[in-house]
């Protein structure tokens, strides 16, 4: 068994820090900051006072500056409370009381695990995809959803079952770019009333059967010898 190294370790704590809520921190860090006010004022009662003082003032600033990336839009909530979307640059947010959202509005990707389908002509396949989504409507992508990523995938997995189920098993290996188009037609709806555009679906790969396989290999083989 391999052991994984230390970037893999950082990297691992680096994501389970990231899915700490901000808010978890900034009460961290007031906690930190009365605690260490509390063991100075046992040393003098003027100098606990200004630390306390100082200390919660910093906690103040950083809990009310929210940076948001180049590539970011941010859902910013205050008391649960939706109030606006945030530009990138630096941004002042009452402190404490508020939560940001993060949504990537460069182009992503979302992987659509391999599915299982009956074609028209009763034969069994297993289809996976991949699509390219881009978030147009930060908030209606906060507001109208729970969770966006999920119910593309969730949605194109179902088309894609349905769209394979409307096809011949010659039309679905042959015809790749007509099963992308017709699911990114029959995505383009509902996605749009998430703030999300379909940009492009790619089925990777349309498999038969192994049975179905045999028996295309046993007729190709059977029309080879009957031409030679």
């Amino acid at each position: 068994m391999g052991t994984q190294g230390p970037r893999g370790d950082s990297a691992e704590l680096e994501e389970l820090l990231g899915e700490i809520p901000d808010g978890v921190w900034q009460y961290l860090a007031l906690g930190v900051a009365l605690l260490v006010a509390v063991a100075l004022l046992g040393q003098s009662l003027a100098f606990g006072v200004a630390a306390l003082a100082v200390l919660l003032a910093a906690v103040t600033v950083v809990s009310a500056v929210e940076i948001v990336d180049a590539y970011d839009k941010e859902a910013l909530t205050v008391f649960g409370e939706y109030r606006e979307l945030l530009e990138p640059g630096v941004h002042l947010i009452p402190p404490f009381v508020s939560r940001t959202y993060a949504f990537d509005m460069r182009t992503q990707t979302i992987d659509v695990p391999s599915q299982s389908a009956i074609t028209r002509d009763n034969s069994p396949v297993t289809a996976d995809a991949v699509v390219y989504i881009k978030v147009m409507d930060a908030k209606k992508a906060f507001l109208e959803v729970d969770d966006y990523k999920n119910a593309v995938s969730n949605l194109a997995q179902t088309t894609l079952r349905a769209v394979i189920g409307d096809m011949e098993l010659d039309d679905t290996l042959s015809q790749r770019e007509l099963i992308n188009d017709r699911i990114n037609e029959e995505l383009d709806e509902p996605t749009d009333e998430w703030g999300i555009r379909v940009e492009a679906v790619e089925v990777r790969e349309v498999s038969p059967s192994q049975e179905v396989q045999r028996a295309m290999e046993q007729q190709t083989g059977a029309e080879r010898r009957r031409r030679a």
